[in-house]
């Protein structure tokens, strides 16, 4: 979608004028992996529109290959505005122009299943699959377990004001059991499912191998089921794949096993029956604006997934990649570099706590720890 950021606080009947930029749950999160540096391929549908000409561009300009996004000679590009204030407060609003869009135009029928089904991971959002009946079909299809298919990754995303009748709340719930990976936030598993702490959230969802559950301000949980065989993954795109698999094996972490390992205070591991448990505390971070930290966690997670780190250093990563978003205005924020990004993941457990990140903290890497 195309984003419009407020230029001061306030209610939306108050802003003066915005700040046009990018934005969307999937978009995010592959300009996120394309700045980390992996190959990305972005499939949607967006208006034969101005607004469409610079979400492609926008896009193709983080390094994402944009050759499966088509053009809709018949519906427009999807818009939204929102406040500057926390989505969890009652201050916030957003209002989105998505209704008949391009976007929920998208089906089984008129998504390229070459597009769709050629990388190595999917990643897809539960908000697609709230924007029309046609999406929905197409979420059902792609997180419907197949011999073949990708690795399928699933950020819940749950947004009641997209859902046009209660059972949004179910649907989100079956394509989560679809999912190989799946993204979900204590809070809106508290607030879709009555679903309430970690354990309830894995009860009810056995399905996926991999469950991160992210907590706010206490950090992330994942829970990881070995698998009975093991299978290399590759890139992902976000509602996307990518333009062919990257090199789990040329950019795999074997040699940092030592470095991320339990015995440097690294994070919180249990066995809690067939799964092993991984709990890392957030980072303290300066906040500018909320909006598309989600997305970057997931980036950064499915960035250390890709690169063979192991569930401690995932989480690092993801906290790492949502404080770059954390602390710009808008829903991409620069990640820091790798070299960068591993350092401050490999810290020990009392350095993680004691580092603060602010603005421009992504860029002056070496000056960004504070303590109180």
């Amino acid at each position: 979608m195309v984003t419009f950021l407020p230029s001061r606080p306030g209610p939306l009947a108050d802003v003066p004028s915005f700040d046009r930029t990018i934005g969307g749950a999937e978009s995010n999160v592959a300009c996120a992996l394309a700045a980390a540096g992996h190959r990305v391929r972005w499939v949607s549908r967006v208006g034969a529109d101005g607004f469409g000409d610079h979400l492609v561009r926008s896009v193709a300009a983080y390094g994402v290959d944009t050759s499966g996004v088509r053009r809709d000679p018949h519906r427009p590009t999807g818009i939204y505005f929102r406040t500057a204030t926390d989505r969890a407060t009652d201050a916030h609003e957003v209002v989105y122009y998505r209704a008949g869009s391009a976007a929920s135009a998208m089906s089984p029928d008129n998504m390229a299943p070459e597009d769709l089904r050629s990388g190595a991971l999917l990643h897809l959002s539960g908000i697609t699959a709230a924007l029309s009946d046609d999406c929905l079909a197409l979420m059902r299809a792609l997180t419907a377990r197949a011999p073949g298919r990708p690795l399928v990754s699933f950020d819940v995303n749950h947004r009641p004001n997209l859902w046009r009748d209660p059972s949004g709340v179910r649907v989100l719930l079956d394509l989560a059991r679809g999912a190989d990976l799946v993204f979900v936030g204590e809070d809106e598993a508290a607030a879709a499912w009555d679903l309430h702490g970690a354990e309830a959230i894995r009860a009810a969802l056995p399905e996926p191998r991999t469950l991160v559950i992210k907590r706010g301000a206490a950090g992330a949980t994942v829970y990881t089921r070995e698998p009975e065989t093991t299978t290399a993954l590759g890139a992902t795109g976000a509602l996307s794949t990518p333009a062919a698999p990257s090199a789990y094996g040329h950019d795999s972490a074997h040699g940092h096993e030592a470095e991320y390992g339990q015995e440097a205070g690294y994070g919180q591991e249990a066995v809690h029956g067939r799964d092993t448990v991984v709990s890392v505390p957030a980072l303290r971070v300066d906040v500018v604006a909320p909006v598309g930290a989600g997305d970057a966690f997931a980036a950064g997670f499915l960035s250390a997934t890709l690169r063979g780190l192991p569930a401690a250093a995932r989480l690092r990563h993801g906290h790492l990649m949502a404080a770059a978003a954390l602390t710009v205005p808008g829903d991409l924020g620069a990640p820091p570099a790798r070299a960068d990004a591993d350092r401050l993941a490999g810290l020990d457990a009392r350095a993680w706590g004691r580092l603060r990140l602010g603005p421009g903290w992504t860029e002056a890497t070496e000056q960004e720890v504070r303590t109180p």
